[in-house]
């Protein structure tokens, strides 16, 4: 399952659900400030500094960019 970590008014969180939309793929989506607060999300992934947050089967795979080239390559 892929889940996505986002927060309003973020333009690769946007794009990263419009392309998983696009590519007829499930997930799961949490927002900041509603799902979630800044101090778990840096708890949950302390290398992370950009949204969004985006995992495969509970590991991090990365943002917006990793997406893009995981579905491109088939991996995901």
């Amino acid at each position: 399952m892929i889940t996505v970590y986002s927060k309003d008014q973020c333009v690769f969180c946007d794009k990263a659900r419009t392309l998983l939309k696009l590519r007829a793929k499930e997930f799961v989506e949490y927002k900041l400030g509603k799902d979630f607060d800044r101090d778990t999300i840096l708890e949950m992934f302390p290398d992370a500094r950009t949204f969004p947050i985006i995992t495969l089967d509970k590991k991090f795979i990365g943002g917006y960019n990793d997406l893009e080239k995981l579905l491109e390559e088939g991996k995901v």
